[in-house]
C-alpha cells in the first residue's frame, strides 16, 4: 500500500520501529478519549495477483489480529483493512483467514481486483471480487474507479466506481438472502412484466443511466425497447395471456 511504502521508507531511513506500532497504546488512549474507531491498514497487502496470500500478507494479518485484541481490551472499536489484488479462487479463503485471525473484526476490502490486466476497467474487476468477498464475510467494500492505476479519477470515474460497488454489494445481499434486496429485484421483475418503463427506471440502481439509454435508443413502439422491438417476448406473452 502507499501508506505501507511511506512507513517502510521511514523505518529504513531512520532505522526505527514503525511509530504507529510503537506508540499504539497512545493511539488507543486517544481513540478511547474521543470515541473514534481505528482502521487498521495492511501495509503488506498484495499489490498484484502474484503476491496474493503470500507469507508477508498473512504474517501481517496475525499482527493485525493482535492489535484488534489490544484495542478491544481498551474498549476501542477497530476494523481491519484487507487486500486489493486476489485471484477469484482465493477470495473466500482470505475472508475466512481474516475473520479467524482477527476474531471477527469488521473487514474492509479494496475490491479486491481479480486480475491485473484490465486498466481502465478496474471498477469491473473490483466489483467481481467484491461480490464474492461480501458473500464470504467482508463487511465493507471500498469502491474502485476506472482510473485506478492510471490517473486521478474524474467525477464520472467516481460515479462509475460507486455504481459498480453498489451492484457488487447488492448481488452479495441477494446471495445471502437479504429480504430487502430480494424485494428490490422482485419490484423490477414486476415492472418489466408490465412493460412499465418509468417504474423500471425508479427500481434501477442508476435511474439516470436507465432513462438516458432508453431515450437515446427508443423503439418505434414506445411500449417495448429497441432490442427486440415488435418481437418483445414479454409483450407477446402478455397479449396471449389476455386472450
Amino acid at each position: 500500500s502507499r501508506g505501507g511504502a511511506f512507513l517502510a521508507a521511514w523505518i529504513l531511513h531512520n532505522n526505527k520501529e514503525n511509530p504507529l506500532y510503537s506508540h499504539y497504546d497512545y493511539l488507543l488512549e486517544m481513540a478511547k478519549k474521543y470515541g473514534f474507531t481505528l482502521s487498521l491498514g495492511d501495509g503488506l497487502r498484495p499489490g498484484c495477483i502474484a503476491d496474493a496470500t503470500d507469507r508477508p500478507q498473512i504474517q501481517e494479518l496475525i499482527t493485525l489480529g493482535e492489535l484488534v485484541d489490544r484495542a478491544r481490551a481498551k474498549d476501542v472499536q477497530a476494523m481491519v483493512e484487507g487486500p486489493g489484488h486476489v485471484p477469484y479462487n482465493q477470495i473466500a479463503a482470505n475472508m475466512q483467514i481474516q475473520k479467524t485471525l482477527c476474531r471477527g473484526a469488521p473487514f474492509y476490502v479494496l475490491g479486491p481486483l481479480v486480475t491485473d490486466i484490465a486498466p481502465g476497467y478496474d471498477h469491473i474487476t473490483g466489483a467481481i471480487g467484491g461480490t464474492l468477498a461480501a458473500v464470504s464475510g467482508a463487511d465493507f467494500l471500498c469502491y474502485v474507479t476506472p482510473a485506478e492505476h492510471l490517473s486521478l479519477p474524474t467525477i464520472e470515474d467516481v460515479r462509475a466506481g460507486t455504481i459498480a460497488s453498489k451492484i457488487a454489494a447488492h448481488a452479495a445481499d441477494l446471495a445471502k438472502g437479504n429480504k430487502r434486496a430480494w424485494e428490490m429485484d422482485l419490484k423490477m421483475a414486476e415492472a418489466r412484466r408490465k412493460l412499465d418503463w418509468n417504474a423500471q427506471a425508479e427500481c434501477a440502481l442508476d435511474p439516470e443511466m436507465a432513462r438516458e439509454r432508453r431515450k437515446k435508443r427508443m423503439s418505434s413502439d414506445d411500449e417495448v425497447c429497441s432490442m427486440c422491438g415488435p418481437l418483445c417476448a414479454i409483450k407477446l406473452v402478455n397479449e396471449y395471456l389476455k386472450k
